[in-house]
């Protein structure tokens, strides 16, 4: 609104002055043709022919001589200001507005009859078309002005409200308030974009803080268990009573409930250390297959106890990456797979290479993983239904480390299951250019 109403001021200005310089011209030189006119008469009288002059094409005069008495009978009343009749008479030309009607322009011009000065003013005669034909056009500003602040007052409604939403939105999300309740538009511009990145933004927000409550609750939980176990086992031993036997069969769960602890606690310092920002690895080159071959035979006492039988078909693959890294990745999953194969199954460990990648699969013939669950194995503690029994150990940590490493290293790991049937794990890695990426990145 004051953007409209000063460019308003500012053009009737502009419009007012520039009318107003055309017209003092025309009012000068007309002036300038009837004092010709009437020196090219010398048989004339001056006020008579003055008069005469006087609302001819729309012109009107008035003359004043020392008195600054007027000497012309008004069609219509000059008011000249007595300083502009000075001016004149001391022969300067005069260019001024009514002293009463500011809006109507007037010239004086100096003229010299017998050595006598006078004053002859000359003016506008009043026009009813064009003070209409005015009244029009700053009537039509008028409506301009406030029709065109009523359409910005409805567009900077359409345009702030959203806003205002997303605003009040964003002090809900600061106090942990995820709610996406009237964010959806249908816009499509610079608005609609920026409220369906919020929207967008409030999903991903929300599911981060479920992925955090999840994990809150499954490490109380991890760690719960094995301390009611400890603290449960520990009232029991101080009873006399107890034969040897009992005892040390309790202090064997306590000591297994304490390695259960050890463990989940050096999975989360290494889950939290593998998704640090530049994280570094120690990449060297090394032989991919013999990596494998004595990760078989340190699990030998795993698989050999329940009788499984490990079909190794590896060639001779070198490979760069970071060593104790990717141990950590195979350890972990030939561990899956000799916990969820039967006794007597199988274990088949292949792998595979082209000019820039290696695949390595391990498969199982176990008891599969349902398919609703395989969007989440990779998640931080999260077990298969079937899994979770005592007799299968685990925190649920381990795969969460194998993606993590996995990552880190640029490849990619694909499991493929089928109930009742096994799994493989599929890992693809890049043969060569890991430290490249690794020089790239520093």
């Amino acid at each position: 609104m004051v953007s409209l109403f000063t460019a308003f001021s500012i053009s009737n200005w502009m419009f007012q002055t520039r009318i107003h310089d055309i017209v003092y011209d025309g009012l000068l030189t007309d002036g300038q043709k009837i004092i010709q006119a009437y020196q090219s008469t010398p048989s004339a009288e001056l006020v008579p022919f003055m008069q005469h002059f006087s609302g001819y094409s729309g012109n009107l005069l008035q003359l004043y001589k020392k008195d600054r008495e007027p000497l012309l009978q008004e069609i219509e009343p000059i008011h000249v200001d007595p300083r502009d009749i000075e001016l004149v008479l001391a022969n300067n030309i005069t260019r001024t507005l009514d002293a009463n009607i500011h809006s109507i322009p007037m010239v004086g011009i100096p003229l010299q009859i017998n050595g006598e000065p006078y004053a002859m003013f000359i003016s506008l005669q009043h026009n009813r078309v064009e003070e209409e034909l005015m009244h029009s056009i700053h009537v039509l500003y008028m409506l301009i002005l406030f029709f065109g602040s009523f359409l910005i007052l409805i567009a900077a409604r359409y345009v702030v409200n959203p806003i205002r939403r997303l605003t009040e939105a964003t002090k809900k999300m600061a106090k942990g308030t995820f709610d996406r309740e009237g964010l959806s538009t249908k816009r499509k511009d610079e608005i609609g974009q920026l409220s369906i990145s919020f929207h967008e933004m409030a999903e991903e927000l929300t599911k981060l803080d479920q992925m955090r409550n999840e994990f809150v609750s499954s490490v109380s939980h991890e760690i719960q268990s094995p301390l009611t176990s400890i603290t449960g086992f520990t009232k029991a031993l101080k009873q006399k009573k107890l034969s040897e036997e009992v005892r040390l069969k309790y202090l064997t769960i306590i000591e297994e409930e304490s390695e259960r602890l050890s463990r989940l606690g050096q999975n989360l310092l290494q889950l939290s250390y593998l998704q640090q920002d530049h994280h570094p690895l120690k990449v060297r080159a090394y032989r991919l297959d013999e990596q494998l071959r004595r990760i078989v035979i340190t699990l030998e006492p795993l698989w050999k106890a329940k009788e499984i039988e490990m079909d190794v078909e590896m060639e001779g693959i070198a490979i760069e990456a970071d060593q104790d890294q990717l141990d950590q990745v195979w350890i972990n999953l030939l561990s899956n797979a000799i916990k969820f194969t039967p006794p007597q199954g199988m274990i088949r460990i292949r792998s595979t290479e082209n000019a820039h990648h290696v695949v390595v699969s391990i498969t199982d013939n176990g008891i599969g993983i349902p398919e609703e669950e395989r969007a989440y194995i990779f998640k931080p503690f999260h077990k298969v239904d079937k899994a979770r029994n005592s007799s299968v150990k685990g925190n649920g940590l381990g795969l969460s480390i194998v993606k993590q490493i996995i990552d880190l290293h640029h490849g990619d790991i694909h499991v493929s299951s089928s109930l009742g049937t096994g799994t493989t794990f599929s890992v693809t890695l890049n043969k060569k250019n890991v430290l490249s990426r690794q020089e790239d990145e520093k």
